[in-house]
């Protein structure tokens, strides 16, 4: 997707329709269509000619990004977890496995990387018994998840948590505690930051809903917008889209409680279970 993303913005920027560069690759208006929405795989041959007829010049650029194109055929850890993982999931994953700053406002439950395993089984089973024998390899993918970004891989990662994120009964209240808990460690990490928003902000600048905004290191690839559905996702890569969601991340971090605070906040709620 990143690849095809940028693909997409050399083209635009010669003003080089979808089928002139289909042509030059032999291949059709929808092949290029489908690499830069990352539906397929790359030749990092055709890469290099699109990047050419684009007018990039840079053989470092064209050598790294012909580098990424070979790269889109390994598969990621993610993906021996087979069935157990939607397909739109494993595209998430990939992108938050290369992202370098992660940023999260959580609506509802603690966000899936911060989760302990008791309180992600809970989520997942929906509080009931876990029967399906996909629980546990979900739980496994978060607690994966949670290690990359736990173990200091250069990844920073922002939280802002409405109270009801942490307020919100999950699995009964030691589970909760041990949760609560949980947080109060990732505090303490220097490449996490986590504020809470509280229920005295009243209505604020995202009551649309949950959303994440992925970074990337290279060729100053443009942001990703991350919005999670019950039976799907959106990944919105447009610039419109990316300046309202990062106005309003910054929004929501001015109306949320000093990350210093968060830790006391978390003693709190853990003294009134």
């Amino acid at each position: 997707m990143l690849l095809g993303s940028e693909l997409r913005k050399y083209r635009e920027a010669k003003g080089i329709s979808r089928g002139e560069a289909g042509h030059h690759i032999r291949g059709s208006e929808s092949k290029i269509s489908r690499m830069e929405l990352g539906r397929v795989g790359f030749k990092a041959r055709d890469v290099e000619d699109l990047l050419r007829l684009y007018g990039v010049s840079d053989r470092m650029l064209i050598s790294t990004m012909s580098q990424m194109a070979r790269d889109t055929k390994k598969p990621g850890w993610w993906q021996q977890f087979g069935e157990a993982l939607p397909n739109w999931f494993q595209v998430y994953v990939g992108l938050e496995e290369a992202a370098t700053r992660i940023r999260v406002y959580e609506a509802q439950f603690v966000p899936g990387v911060l989760q302990t395993e008791d309180y992600a089984r809970a989520i997942i089973t929906g509080g009931g018994a876990a029967t399906d024998p996909m629980t546990e390899p979900r739980v496994a993918v978060r607690m994966r998840r949670q290690r990359h970004i736990e173990r200091g891989n250069g990844v920073k990662f922002w939280a802002i948590l409405d109270e009801a994120a942490v307020r919100r009964p999950v699995g009964g209240v030691e589970i909760m505690r041990q949760q609560l808990y949980r947080l109060i460690e990732f505090c303490d990490h220097p490449d996490i930051t986590l504020q809470i928003i509280p229920f005295s902000a009243g209505a604020h600048a995202a009551e649309a809903g949950s959303f994440t905004i992925l970074r990337y290191p290279d060729f100053g690839l443009s942001d990703i917008i991350y919005l999670e559905q019950l039976t799907g996702s959106l990944c919105l890569d447009k610039r419109q889209d990316i300046d309202a969601y990062t106005m309003a991340m910054e929004r929501l971090s001015v109306i949320a409680q000093p990350p210093a605070d968060t830790k006391g906040i978390l003693k709190q709620m853990i003294d009134e279970l």
